[in-house]
């Protein structure tokens, strides 16, 4: 049941983002009200980073929505007999198993908690838009119109039907007011056509974001990422790299993702383009992921994020409990791996396979642990620290892979040569040759594998295509909304007239 009124909004504040806090000396952190809140622009600003902060918790993109759930959905893991995480079930689809259903309600209940902190600040921000600095209204609306559709996508891509399966089906609330009243479901088509016009809102009002700017460069967190160099960015560390929040490039491919779930595919074509055509976002050079020195190395091939969370405690998150070493945390078998990534034909010199993945000897057999998010931990310099700091949320390959779907019909040509652009960078040089738009689809679900593994989003494009999944060792799982749609809170259930 969607109902906003006994929700707090979350001020967990990273110092990376804001540079004055004295007024939150006013209250407590948490119980801070809006009448304080919403009296200055900077509470405003703060209450924005709170949605980011919110965001970067386990239960949704700090861990769960990134290398979780979605994850073991689409098979990219090896889970040992003992399940020490508690995933077994999960693998195997079994969404009665307790653990699965505090999980997905956690999800659930983490979503709506960050759209309402959007929606209060969207409440609020029309009628005090005279205490802006010139600017900084859009900026704040703008980012906030975008959370709440990025945030809302992510809820129906997880608990509705595709649009491909039933674009009429009841879906999920789309709340757009923070009220006591509960909120309808709406369909799976009305879910898209809120979001994309939320989106498109978000746009209009980032236009003159300045990572839009010829000022604004991409690079490495060493060279500040930033605009610090430039007199505007200097007065206002609000606006401090634009990349770790939902900038304007970040609109575009959420948009691009959006009307692509929609099979609106001229649309999402051009907003993948507006990403790629920009040049924002350099691909990773090769001596710098096969990088010797742990310091200089980018495993995350971090200038190519378009859009990124920024956490803190990523290393112990991830690598601590999640990836640990050998068979106690997520892992692949060695032959799994090597299937993945096509390591005895055109995969045998991917970079991705090399750099993410070690192979280790347990006992009788070999498994390939997951180094993908893994840092020199000693280090002091700022790159190692971080750059790998941050999940990807959306990254320039899949703008590609986009782009190759939408082009097919009228291009084909043009089509193989976007995924070819992503494999070059990654030390395929064999280009690749299909048939028809089924061929085409499944090698842009193997490089959707292979390139956005442990970020999140493999299992969306099962579910997107209604195609099976493809586990591992020739493994298949049949498209199925027993499969695809996570079951709805019993509460949603019982008060959303379901």
């Amino acid at each position: 049941m969607i109902k906003t009124n006994h929700i707090l909004i979350c001020l967990t504040v990273l110092t990376l983002f804001s540079s004055c806090k004295k007024w939150l000396d006013l209250q407590p952190e948490s119980q801070i009200s809006e009448d304080v809140l919403f009296t200055t622009e900077e509470g405003f600003k703060e209450a924005l980073i709170g949605i980011y902060t919110r965001c970067t918790r386990t239960d949704i993109y700090g861990k769960e929505l990134t290398i979780g759930t979605p994850e073991v959905l689409a098979q990219n893991y090896s889970i040992s007999a003992n399940d020490p995480l508690r995933y077994l079930k999960t693998k195997a689809y079994d969404y009665k198993d307790p653990n699965f259903i505090s999980r997905k309600d956690d999800i659930w209940k983490g979503l709506y908690n960050a759209i309402v902190n959007c929606n209060l600040i969207l409440g609020k921000i029309d009628e005090k838009k005279n205490l802006f600095m010139p600017g900084n209204y859009e900026l704040i609306k703008g980012e906030a119109l975008g959370l709440r559709a990025y945030l809302h996508f992510d809820a129906l891509r997880l608990f509705a039907p595709s649009f491909a399966s039933n674009p009429n089906a009841a879906a999920i609330p789309y709340v757009t007011q923070y009220s006591n009243k509960t909120t309808p479901l709406s369909t799976v088509t009305q879910v898209l056509d809120s979001a994309i016009f939320d989106l498109e809102r978000a746009k209009q009002l980032l236009n003159k974001d300045l990572i839009r700017s010829a000022a604004y460069r991409v690079g490495y967190p060493t060279q500040t990422d930033t605009t610090l160099n430039t007199e505007e960015g200097a007065r206002d560390l609000f606006l401090h790299n634009r990349r770790h929040r939902l900038n304007y490039y970040a609109v575009c491919g959420t948009l691009a993702r959006v009307q692509l779930y929609k099979n609106n595919k001229p649309q999402a074509l051009a907003n993948a383009q507006e990403v790629i055509s920009a040049n924002k976002f350099p691909w990773t050079k090769a001596e710098d992921f096969l990088a010797v020195d742990e310091d200089k190395k980018d495993l995350m091939l971090y200038k190519e994020l378009v859009f990124s969370w920024f956490i803190p405690t990523l290393d112990a998150t991830y690598n601590s409990s999640w990836f640990s070493g050998g068979v106690t945390g997520m892992h692949l078998t060695q032959e799994a791996s090597q299937e993945f990534y096509e390591t005895g034909t055109v995969g045998s010199n991917d970079m991705r396979y090399k750099q993410w993945f070690t192979t280790v000897n347990n006992q009788a057999s070999y498994i390939s642990e997951i180094h993908k998010y893994r840092r020199n931990s000693t280090s002091t310099t700022s790159t190692a620290n971080l750059a790998y700091m941050v999940a990807p949320a959306i990254r320039l390959s899949e703008m590609y892979f986009i782009a190759a779907e939408c082009s097919y019909a009228a291009n084909p040509a043009a089509a193989t040569a976007f995924i070819d652009e992503v494999r070059s960078h990654r030390g395929i040089g064999e280009k690749i040759t299909v048939a028809n738009e089924t061929a085409l689809r499944n090698e842009l679900l193997k490089e959707y594998r292979k390139d956005l593994f442990g970020e999140g989003q493999l299992f969306y494009a099962f579910k997107r295509w209604n195609v099976a999944i493809r586990g591992q060792n020739g493994t298949s799982y049949p498209a199925s909304n027993n499969i695809f749609v996570l079951p709805l809170p019993d509460d949603e259930i019982i008060y959303g007239n379901r």
